[in-house]
């Protein structure tokens, strides 16, 4: 039974993921359906915002308006699921939902394969898995003044010349000494002033 487990996604009122995960999980408790449906999923990452009050990390959901479950398609578990507050329905052709793709649940980091797992060891593991680089927001763009606010170069201001967000790195122009001076920071070693 474990191989028809599949991952599907409902569709959700925005802001009420976290109801509708909480939902399926008392439902799937008071029905006793652990074994037709297995896991309740918000995918979420790591970003670390830049405000006037230096770096702040929160965590934000990947896909805003979806909730992920593992199950097995059955009329019960599609109408449990559908029937639960704030869902709006299954991502699919009309009244079917369609599962995950093994390359979407790869490219989403959820899990991997269990014969994956028990023919690679974990560096080969870590190497299937996307990196999960915390993303930076910044509000500051290519133009702008600044203020560095660590490092050697701590209390300067300088000129924003490129941004590098893949790298996380911010290339400034400080006036130091009567010469314009690159140097290159982490993107939250900068702040706007």
């Amino acid at each position: 039974m474990a191989d028809e487990l599949k991952w599907y996604v409902a569709h959700t009122y925005s802001g009420y993921e976290n109801t509708v995960a909480v939902s399926i999980q008392q439902a799937v408790e008071n029905r006793n359906m652990h074994d037709l449906i297995a896991e309740v999923s918000i995918p979420l990452e790591t970003v670390t915002e830049i405000t006037d009050n230096g770096p702040k990390t929160v965590e934000r959901k990947v896909f805003p308006g979806y909730v992920l479950v593992k199950m097995i398609m059955t009329d019960e578990t599609w109408h449990l699921v559908r029937n639960i507050r704030g869902v709006t329905g299954f991502v699919g052709a009309a009244n079917k939902a369609i599962p995950l793709t093994d390359e979407e649940i790869a490219a989403m980091g959820i899990e991997a394969h269990e014969e994956e797992i028990t023919a690679l060891g974990e560096n080969e593991m870590a190497a299937l898995r996307p990196e999960k680089r915390p993303v930076v927001e910044v509000d500051y763009a290519v133009g702008d003044s600044v203020r560095i606010n660590d490092g050697a170069l701590a209390g300067q201001f300088g000129t924003v010349e490129d941004l590098d967000a893949e790298r996380g790195k911010v290339r400034v122009v400080v006036s130091m000494f009567g010469r314009e001076i690159p140097a290159e920071l982490d993107l939250d070693q900068v702040e706007t002033i």
